[in-house]
């Protein structure tokens, strides 16, 4: 019977020094899916690779074997010895595999719940195996559909939507705090990692303009020419803070380098049009007890991860949602599945048992001798009824779950009742549709 089987290793199986090993670029992956599909038993497969999982979806005549097929596969083209990547690789056949492939396009097996590069990444992954003819009508189908389980679960969840790392939590206050961006300016005071981040994400979402500036004016004036913006010496901040409505600091200074009377005379100046003052530093730019000051805002760094811990719990209420979601989009796809296995084993069954009616009637005509038109119909017409009834009981059983059973189960019984010949790959199941547009992120799932 042909399987859906998935082999892989992800973060939480294999550090970044075995993903790595495993990885496989995107100019190597036409090679690498023409070496899989030469692999005995393995009719279709698809290669998913990103910095933080490496997966495997092959279709297989050969069931629990093709994880074995796709060990030896990924050993051999990696040159890694078997017994080494075993210790990380987990599999999912059937059933488990369908929920798998769901959950990941989802995002719920992401490192980041509810991140949205893995979607785009899944897709590449369709999209290189429709390119390079490895994927056929099972894997086609089954793909396609994860990608609208996907966007079923970002349209009826919640699990996307509040920011999880320090620079989307910035980007989301600054929207709530100070509503449109697009006349704010943003100040960069410093060279810290998360707020070189955060004024990308804030530029992205609408900002209209960057000032920086940093005790090494020459720093300075490389940011601003990457952000497009405008460079300030370190000694001049007071006098251009006033033209910055969201100012995001991390200096590594000992001390306080804007106090509360510093803000309260540019908050005078700007005639108490609001600040938002976000300090990622430690020990802190801002002082505190600026915050105390109407139309003054300020976040440390605490306060985002409060804000991320509270997004954090709000996606896993909502990935229980989801994971109801994927639970009925696999009931579904299972069904159809199933119904892949079963036509073709029906049109075997009838094809079998017909060409014994065929020589058994041709047998009792030739006994008979001449036989007239009307005899001869009515031994034709005999031999289809009884081969008709003798078929209804398995065929009927084949379209429909018996005693718990699932029409895959009935299928294997059927075929090794009847010595029924493997279909051939494909027979029953619908064209290939047309790939997607490939995404082209290399995003963090």
């Amino acid at each position: 019977m042909s399987e859906i089987v998935i082999v892989g290793l992800n973060h939480r199986t294999a550090p970044v020094e075995v993903r790595e090993r495993l990885a496989f670029p995107a100019d190597t992956v036409g090679h690498a899916l023409r070496g899989l599909r030469e692999r005995d038993g393995i009719s279709e497969g698809v290669i998913l690779s990103t910095c933080n999982r490496v997966e495997v979806c092959v279709l297989s005549g050969e069931g629990y074997t093709g994880v074995e097929r796709i060990k030896e596969f990924l050993a051999a083209y990696h040159g890694m010895p078997i017994g080494e990547l075993s210790n990380h690789l987990y599999h999912h056949l059937g059933e488990e595999a369908v929920r798998h492939l769901f959950r990941v396009s989802s995002s719920l097996d992401s490192m980041v719940l509810g991140e949205p590069q893995i979607l785009g990444q899944v897709k590449d992954a369709y999209g290189y195996a429709c390119e390079f003819k490895s994927i056929g009508p099972v894997l086609d189908k089954f793909f396609t559909k994860a990608f609208s389980v996907a966007k079923r679960v970002r349209t009826e969840t919640r699990v996307a939507n509040s920011a999880v790392s320090v620079s989307y939590a910035a980007v989301e206050l600054a929207k709530k705090i100070l509503g449109d961006l697009s006349d704010k300016t943003v100040m960069l005071i410093g060279a810290g990692e998360m707020c070189e981040l955060a004024a990308r994400h804030l530029l992205s979402a609408g900002a209209r303009g960057i000032l920086v500036t940093n005790r090494t004016y020459e720093r300075a004036v490389r940011l601003a020419e990457e952000f497009d913006g405008t460079a300030v010496r370190f000694e001049e901040l007071s006098t251009h803070l006033k033209r910055a409505d969201i100012i995001l600091s991390s200096t590594g200074a000992p001390h306080f380098i804007l106090k509360r009377e510093d803000v309260e005379e540019v908050l005078r100046i700007r005639r108490n049009r609001p600040m938002f003052f976000i300090d990622m530093a430690v020990p802190r730019d801002i002082d505190p007890d600026a915050n105390e000051i109407d139309n003054v805002y300020v976040y440390d760094i605490d306060d985002l991860n409060n804000v991320i811990e509270t997004n954090l719990e709000e996606r896993q209420r909502e990935a229980a949602r989801a994971e109801e979601i994927v639970i009925s989009e696999v009931a579904g796809f299972r069904r159809w599945l199933d119904a892949q296995q079963v036509t073709p084993t029906i049109v075997s069954l009838r094809r079998k048992y017909d060409e014994v009616r065929q020589a058994e009637v041709a047998k009792a005509l030739a006994a008979l001798g001449t036989a007239d038109p009307k005899t001869r119909k009515v031994i034709e017409s005999l031999a289809s009824s009884i081969l008709n009834k003798v078929l209804h009981s398995p065929v009927a059983s084949l379209k429909r779950e018996t005693d718990g059973r699932s029409p895959m189960e009935m299928v294997t019984v059927v075929r090794e009742i009847f010595e029924l010949p493997e279909e051939e790959s494909g027979e029953g199941t619908e064209a290939p549709e047309r790939a997607p547009e490939q995404g082209g992120s290399v995003g963090s799932q």
